[in-house]
């Protein structure tokens, strides 16, 4: 079992991307998702991450300098342009979004906002890349600098993340919200616990009707 990584361009329609039977994006590589077995909890965890992050820099390694100097692509209108292809925005549910920004389980991958407080109507400061990418250059260093340095700013230790090394690249800009699990789910769960709370429907009612 792996991974499947998908890719597709960004001056395609949604109206064509979103659609499956339309083939708007393309398979190019699977992730091994191995259990490691052997290795303690947290070796593994790290293990995993590591592997993650190491198997989308060798995918998306080529076009890293391309995004800096351009390359020569042919469009369908079969004219010949300089493209500078970059890594725009990462599609995944909530625990391939956290992988993907290293984040801890159950913080948010786009601002600060604290844990209890996800559901506050405010605004919180965003994440910021710049800092991130400073807390990952000091992996080359001593270890356990490293680490203080990954807990103070509340990312995890893994050794260069694939963003990293992108121009033009904001890795908490590029996350987008997971339609299924975070919007519809998220509020009809809300919805459903809202009506039964009011005593007017109870759980039998709720199930008989949806």
């Amino acid at each position: 079992m792996g991974y499947p990584v998908y890719i597709t361009i960004g001056n395609v329609l949604k109206d064509i991307r979103r659609k499956p039977s339309r083939c708007a994006q393309i398979l190019v590589a699977y992730i091994p998702t191995s259990k490691l077995e052997g290795l303690g909890k947290t070796a593994c965890w790290r293990a995993q991450a590591n592997l993650f992050h190491l198997c989308l820099q060798l995918i998306l390694g080529p076009i890293t300098l391309y995004g800096k100097t351009g390359v020569a692509m042919v469009g369908g209108d079969g004219v010949w342009r300089r493209c500078h292809p970059i890594f725009a925005c990462f599609v995944g549910n909530y625990p391939e979004q956290a992988l993907a920004t290293c984040m801890y389980y159950g913080r948010c991958p786009k601002c600060l906002v604290s844990p209890d407080q996800l559901g506050e109507h405010r605004s919180f400061p965003p994440r910021d890349h710049r800092e991130a990418v400073g807390i990952y250059s000091l992996a080359d260093g001593g270890v356990r600098q490293f680490h203080v340095a990954c807990r103070e700013g509340g990312l995890k230790p893994v050794f260069h993340p694939f963003w990293a090394m992108f121009p033009l690249v904001d890795i908490y800009l590029s996350i987008t919200p997971d339609i299924l699990h975070q919007l519809l789910q998220g509020v009809m769960k809300h919805l459903i616990s809202w009506v039964t709370s009011l005593g007017v429907f109870g759980p039998a009612e709720i199930d008989a009707r949806c």
